[in-house]
């Protein structure tokens, strides 16, 4: 290895722009590919390194000493191949088998380097920067950085709040926002909402989260006292039965099972809830009343029945959402760690509030031999 130790002491710190280790030997190790690249944290450079493990990645940061290290090792032991990128060269190491190291390299246009802390720098809340409640659910640590475990789900919360965000312009901001996440569960997200709208962008509101676990409600109640979180409380129910508000500006759905979604997209309805938020689960109605003789070659095989019957059930609980007055959008969301559903309905109340019929709608349903519970629940009156 001693070419590769002549080579990174060549490149220097101030020339590596990545690095990536792949084409994994026969090893015990679960790491599959690393890539290394330059950042700045707290004013000082640093070496980041991403380790991918089937569907997480890690990372750590490390010296360049210790980079140079770990690199060496990691070429001596687990990999056959190294590509590195610097300012002016690029680099390709190969490892035989017998251990042979191959150097090979080109001069290319030099290139800036940008140190800056790219996950960090486009989320709403920022990595560095402690968030109280995401130390108190264990996402953060005291000093703001993400635990390696929960980066995926720092990455989620963030992708949840980027809709919110774009929807608050759809908000009555002279008052008192009231707003109901159904099936709280931990309440990451819940106490996400409340971040930004109350701490971050300094609006009233009145945040419920409603969930059937006790336990669940009573450890959430406990978090938000500690936080101070005033307007943000934890209550035991269901969906259907709920009825303490009679008005409400948003609600949130995430992973409501089966038709559970219909009905808390009905109440959002009959509430008028100017923005409506939700993530479907477990589309088993349509799947067991689909019959189509065009669609048999594809129905009769069970998993993508499955599929197209998840599909169609979300685009009829849009387009339902359409008739009701709503411009609705169905967007990709990150995979929860229960599920890997990852559709996001987003529908805001329009101005006019126009309730029309959809006659396509109807016919595709007639069609297809479905009776979707949210046609029956959103056509009739509320």
């Amino acid at each position: 290895m001693d070419k590769l130790r002549e080579l990174l002491y060549e490149i220097s710190p101030d020339g590596l722009i990545m690095a990536v280790l792949s084409d994994k030997k026969k090893t015990d190790s679960e790491i599959t590919k690393v890539k290394i690249r330059p950042i700045v944290l707290k004013n000082k450079k640093v070496f980041q390194i991403t380790e991918y493990i089937e569907k997480k990645v890690i990372h750590t940061n490390k010296s360049w000493a210790e980079t140079c290290e770990y690199i060496i090792t990691n070429m001596e032991v687990y990999f056959k191949q190294c590509a590195i990128d610097a300012t002016s060269s690029q680099y390709s190491i190969l490892v035989s088998k017998k251990g042979r190291v191959t150097v090979k390299g080109k001069k290319i246009v030099p290139k800036i380097q940008s140190m800056m802390h790219n996950r960090a720098k486009n989320y709403i809340l920022k990595e560095g920067i402690p968030v109280d409640f995401l130390v108190e659910l264990g996402v953060m640590n005291s000093e703001g950085f993400v635990i390696k475990a929960k980066y995926d789900k720092f990455r989620q919360i963030n992708r949840f709040l980027e809709f919110v965000n774009d929807i608050i312009p759809r908000l009555d901001k002279e008052k008192e926002l009231t707003i109901i996440d159904f099936g709280c569960g931990k309440s990451y997200l819940t106490f996400a909402i409340y971040y930004l709208l109350k701490k971050m962008k300094g609006l009233s509101v009145n945040i419920i989260g409603l969930d059937l676990k006790e336990d669940v409600i009573d450890k959430c109640n406990t978090l938000a006292r500690k936080l101070d979180y005033k307007g943000l409380t934890f209550l035991k129910g269901d969906i259907e039965g709920y009825n303490d508000q009679t008005s409400v500006d948003m609600v949130v759905t995430l992973h409501a099972c089966d038709t559970a979604t219909d009905y808390a997209l009905q109440k959002a309805v009959k509430w008028d809830a100017s923005v409506i938020l939700s993530v479907p689960c477990c589309q088993h109605e349509i799947n067991g009343q689909i019959e189509n003789q065009l669609l048999s070659p594809l129905l009769k095989y069970g998993i993508l029945k499955e599929r197209i019957s998840a599909l169609l059930t979300d685009a009829v609980r849009a387009e339902a959402l359409e008739e009701a007055g709503y411009d609705t959008q169905i967007l990709e969301f990150i995979d929860m760690e229960h599920t890997p559903k990852n559709l996001l309905i987003r529908a805001c109340k329009r101005k006019n509030g126009i309730v029309q019929e959809n006659k396509e709608l109807s016919k595709m349903a007639e069609e297809l031999k479905i009776s979707p519970t949210i046609l029956s629940l959103l056509r009739k009156p509320l």
